[in-house]
Formats: structure tokens, C-alpha cells, sequence
């Protein structure tokens, strides 16, 4: 279970770009919470990586990420990736009994919602600040697709301020923004 070959079979299963692009977001954050807690880099990045993998090819819930699941068991992957991944989405009942799925769940959502804002503004993440992001929470209309209590949950579930978790989600995602396109 490499990186290498996470990023393989993502690329298998995703044509999306921005799918792509939003794992790689998520995969960033989770690497750098790798990074404060002491936990294992790579391990986080595969998570990130590979959370969505199956989302073209199974769309409906729970066969995402039920069916990817499968896949991630029999190509070796640990049941710690496995049920960090099923626990990203509520539906599924998988408790988030460990630090690694309760950073994949925080850092999902938010990892939408930032590429989201950044995306239309003029120098995209470069300058995209806290009190930015939470003006946008705030209108409704705007990504009405991502869950603003999924991103509020998250953040309590890890144990952060949602002030410090999008901070330190911005912070991350800048330093991959060349690889997210913003």
C-alpha cells in the first residue's frame, strides 16, 4: 500500500479532473494533519486520496463508498483506510472512532467549500483568508451542495475551533494550489 499506487488506482477510477482535484485538496489537508499529530504521513495521504475514488462509477449511496471499500480489501488496503473512508459519509453508520477518520470527515467538506470560494476569486487561494471563508459559509446560495453542519461537525469532532480548521486547511491547500489549479 503505497502512495504511488493509491494515486494509480484513483486515476483508474476517476476521469473527473476536479474529482481528481478535490481528492488531491483533501489529500493535502490530511497530510498536514498527519504532519501536527505525529501520525503517519503517507497513510493520511492515501486516505485523501483515495476517499471519493469511487464516486464515478458509484454515485449512489451507500454504494459509495461501499463498493470502493471492496475494492480497497482486496487490493490489501488496512481496515483502518477502509473504515476511515466509509466513516466520510454519514449514511454509511461506520463510527469516526479514530483520529484518522475524524480529520477525513473534517477536512472533505471544507476541502469543497475552499476550492469553491477560491475558485472565483481573482488570485484563487493565493489570498483567500479565514474571515473570507466564513463570509461565504454564511450565503447560503453559494455551493449549496456542501453541507454547512457537515463542515461545523467536523471540526468539533476533531477538536479544533472552526476558525482554526479552516485556517489550517487554507494553509495546506496553498501550498498545493498549483497541483489544485487555484
Amino acid at each position: 500500500m503505497t502512495y504511488n499506487e493509491a494515486v494509480a488506482l484513483m486515476e483508474e477510477y476517476t476521469e473527473s479532473e476536479a474529482l481528481r482535484r478535490h481528492m488531491y485538496a483533501v489529500e493535502s489537508a490530511m497530510r498536514a494533519y498527519a504532519r501536527k499529530y505525529g501520525e503517519d504521513e503517507e497513510v493520511w495521504a492515501i486516505t485523501g486520496v483515495l476517499h471519493d475514488f469511487d464516486y464515478e462509477k458509484y454515485p449512489n449511496p451507500p454504494d459509495h463508498p461501499a463498493e470502493g471499500s471492496k475494492i480497497l480489501e482486496q487490493r490489501g488496503y488496512t481496515e483502518e483506510v477502509r473504515r476511515a473512508i466509509l466513516g466520510h459519509a454519514d449514511y454509511m453508520n461506520v463510527p469516526r472512532d479514530t483520529l484518522l477518520a475524524k480529520a477525513l470527515y473534517a477536512c472533505d467538506e471544507l476541502c469543497g467549500f475552499v476550492s469553491a470560494v477560491a475558485v472565483i476569486r481573482p488570485n484563487k487561494i493565493r489570498d483567500l483568508e479565514v474571515s473570507s471563508v466564513k463570509k461565504k459559509l454564511k450565503d447560503k446560495g453559494f455551493a449549496k451542495n456542501v453541507s454547512r453542519e457537515d463542515i461545523q461537525k467536523g471540526a468539533e469532532e476533531l477538536g479544533v475551533s472552526l476558525d482554526e480548521h479552516i485556517g489550517f486547511v487554507l494553509e495546506a491547500m496553498k501550498g498545493s494550489a498549483d497541483r489544485l489549479g487555484l
